[in-house]
Formats: structure tokens, sequence, C-alpha cells
């Protein structure tokens, strides 16, 4: 009896504990002060709150953990749960998630939102197929050339050193499409590329630069949007399907609202950012319409040599360029309706 008393006890002393607390270890290039590091903070306190205490984040910003590649890697190990990466980065998961680079793919703001609504869904099953939990994509604005000399025809790219994120096949294919010879580096060592002159032309968003410094080694923007760039948080799923069907739900709920934040922030924080580039001196210039008329010439290249190379599926280029149809058709047709004058 006095045995069953014990043992009966420690199972309730057992019971009565908490559960032990898991902790995602988070990496990102994002240094910490953007707004991507306030948000996804400002996420995990909420969800450190409303689950006692079970589930924490902890975040390694900056890039101190090394390029995408390298945290793909220590998910794989163990070492880190997750990371906010950017699509390039991403293709190592799930190659289709990098469909939205392709360039000079979107003319507006509209558009991306259009066919973000019909395929982010798409995407985010993608990466959960191949083991990764995405809590959403947010938009990291559209990235423009920059360059310490100004571009405004093709014969200006000569003698420039243009930089490419490495493994970016679909970057990479496009400048060479105009006879560009790129140079990959990773995100953490553009700004010591141009501060060395190893590179001197650039891609990135208004407000991507300012936050990492780029800005200050460039003189000029040239003002024609080349790509989208965009990022997502994912986590391991078999780390993620340890918590409990509640924990789960809560962390899902607040990180999906955090990126849906963040999305509309990172639009907001793009376009003071290039009123500050302004202000800074950079000066925006407008491409030719020879050089943009090249871009546009080579994109169904590009797109061709991505499908070939198994870069991206045929089925996921198809179905962008119908939504950008659908979206595209009412505008054309009302453009090409005969005006009335009362």
């Amino acid at each position: 009896m006095r045995h069953f008393l014990i043992l009966s006890a420690l199972l309730a002393t057992a019971i009565a504990l908490p559960a032990q607390a898991v902790t995602f270890k988070i990496a990102t290039i994002a240094p910490d002060g953007t707004v991507w590091m306030d948000e996804m903070r400002k996420g995990a306190d909420e969800i450190k709150a409303r689950t006692s205490g079970r589930v924490n984040f902890r975040f390694f910003p900056g890039g101190i953990m090394g390029n995408d590649q390298s945290v793909l890697r220590k998910i794989r190990i163990g070492q880190l749960q997750g990371g906010a990466i950017v699509s390039g980065g991403l293709t190592a998961i799930y190659p289709d998630i990098n469909i939205y680079s392709l360039p000079f793919t979107f003319r507006t703001e509209e558009e991306v939102d259009y066919v973000r609504h019909k395929m982010d869904p798409l995407l985010i099953k993608g990466l959960a197929d191949n083991g990764f939990v995405s809590f959403g994509i947010a938009e990291g604005g559209f990235a423009y050339l920059m360059s310490n000399q100004s571009i405004k025809v093709v014969d200006d790219f000569k003698g420039q050193k243009v930089w490419v994120p490495q493994n970016d096949d679909i970057s990479r294919t496009a400048f060479e499409s105009v006879g560009i010879s790129p140079i990959s580096l990773s995100l953490s060592d553009v700004l010591t590329g141009l501060q060395t002159g190893l590179i001197d032309t650039i891609a990135g968003s208004a407000s991507g630069a300012i936050a990492l410094q780029w800005h200050t080694r460039v003189k000029y923007l040239m003002d024609e949007p080349l790509s989208y760039l965009y990022a997502s948080l994912v986590i391991d799923q078999k780390k993620f399907k340890r918590l409990s069907s509640e924990d789960q739900a809560i962390v899902s709920e607040v990180m999906n609202d955090s990126f849906k934040r963040l999305n509309k922030l990172n639009r907001a924080d793009d376009l003071s950012a290039r009123a500050a580039l302004q202000a800074q001196g950079i000066t925006f210039i407008k491409l030719s319409p020879q050089l943009t008329g090249q871009w546009f010439e080579i994109r169904k290249n590009v797109e061709q040599s991505m499908i070939k190379k198994g870069v991206l599926s045929n089925n996921i280029v198809n179905l962008l360029q119908k939504n950008l149809d659908d979206y595209r058709a009412p505008a054309v047709a009302a453009k090409q309706r005969p005006s009335t004058v009362n």
C-alpha cells in the first residue's frame, strides 16, 4: 500500500510539472533594429506569453550564423531550427519558391498583390512538402540596379563588376543574357566587396541597401524595377511538430500575423527608403528604352533556361504567366475600348 501511495504521489508530481520549454534558434541576414527583426521579436514575445513560456525564440541576426547555405546546413544538423531566408536561399528546399524573382515580371505593386494572393499558398505548401513550416511570405521590395557609374545603355556595363547572390541562377542567367559576367557573393559579403572594389554594381531594394549599408558605396540607382524581393521564416517541420497541437496553433497564428504586418510595413519602408536615398545624394536615373527593351526581350529566354536547367518547373512558370495575363486582361480591354465623349 505504501509503495502504491509513493508511486501515485510521483505520478501526480510528474503530471503537475509544466511541459519542457522549447526554444527555436532562428538565424537571418536581417540586422537588428530593422523592421524584420522588430516584428519577429514582437511575435516571439507574444508566443512566449501565450504559451506560458513553453515556446521561445532565440534570434541570430545580421548574418552571424553565415549565409543561407550555412543556415540551412545548421538546421539539418540541429544547430538551428529555422531561419528567415530570402527566396534565392529557399531554392535549396523548394526550387519553385523563386518564381517571383524572374526579371521584369511585375510592372506594379497591384500585380504583385494579385499574383501573390493566387500563388503564395501553393509556394508555402511546396515548402511544407519538403519538410519546412513557413509562416508566410514578406516582400522586400523591388530590386534596382545600383552602381558607382551611371548605367543607361548596355555598353555602360562594360568594365563593371556586377554582383549576384550565391546560387541565384535566375539573376546570373539574366545578366549573362546581356553579356555581363557577374560576380557571385553571399549577402553578408556584399558590403566588403563594395569597400574593396571587388564589385561596384549591385541589385537590391532601397530599404535593404540602407539596412545593409550598401548605399554608402554607390552613387547611382537605375530607376527601373529589375526583380521582386521576398523572404520567409521557415522552421524544420519535425522540430515544429514536437510542440503540442495547441502550441503549434498559437505559433502559426502569431507568426502568420507578424508576416502579414511585415509585408505591409516593408512596402511603406521601401517607399521611405527611396526618398532617403535621394536625400543622401544618390542620383536616380531612368534606363534607356534600349536597355529596358533588351531586358524584356530576354525574359522568355531566361524562363526557358530556368525550366531546362530544372531551376523552375514548367507548371509554375505557366501558372505565373496565366495569373499575370488574367490580371492584365481587363486593363488591356479597357485601353482598347473606344473612348466616349459627351
